[in-house]
């Protein structure tokens, strides 16, 4: 499948007013090479193993797989994991015809927050809310693999 998604930073926490749903998740990476990311998730008690590929020279799509696994599967291959786990809190935010997904970090992370929409093409219009800022789709240093590496608080 690919996954054809934006990104961008959060300039204020106007889009907790909207809010269907918050979710808590913890991530760790198994491998974070390049071309193929291998990551290990609790998304609240669910766990997943997404393995995605690498991005479009614009940073907009890339390959993705997942697949949900137990909870307890989940915890233990967290043990073998890279250094630097993800903490984060999720929420899906209504606008327009679209769901933003607004992560707010934790830990080594804390302060940064960014929202990515998921679309059907790469030239699809969306609704821009008031609290989204600068686009950061494609910069390597947002993605989630690279924030385990170089933390937010380490910038």
């Amino acid at each position: 499948m690919i996954e054809i998604e934006r990104k961008f930073l959060v300039i204020s926490d106007a889009f907790k007013v909207g809010t269907l749903k918050k979710t808590r998740i913890i991530q760790g990476f198994l491998n974070t090479d390049k071309e193929r990311t291998v990551r290990v998730r609790l998304k609240g008690e669910i766990g997943y193993i997404t393995v995605k590929g690498v991005s479009s020279a614009d940073g907009l799509s890339r390959f993705e797989w997942e697949k949900e696994i137990s909870q307890q599967d989940a915890e233990l291959l967290f043990k073998l994991c890279e250094p630097g786990i993800i903490d984060k809190m999720r929420y899906e935010v209504k606008v327009g015809n679209h769901v933003f997904e607004v992560d707010e970090f934790y830990g080594d992370n804390k302060g940064l927050v960014v929202a990515e929409i998921e679309l059907d093409d790469v030239d699809e219009n969306f609704e821009r809310p008031l609290w989204l800022g600068k686009e950061v789709t494609g910069l390597v240093q947002y993605y989630n693999s690279q924030l385990s590496k170089q933390p937010f608080n380490t910038w």
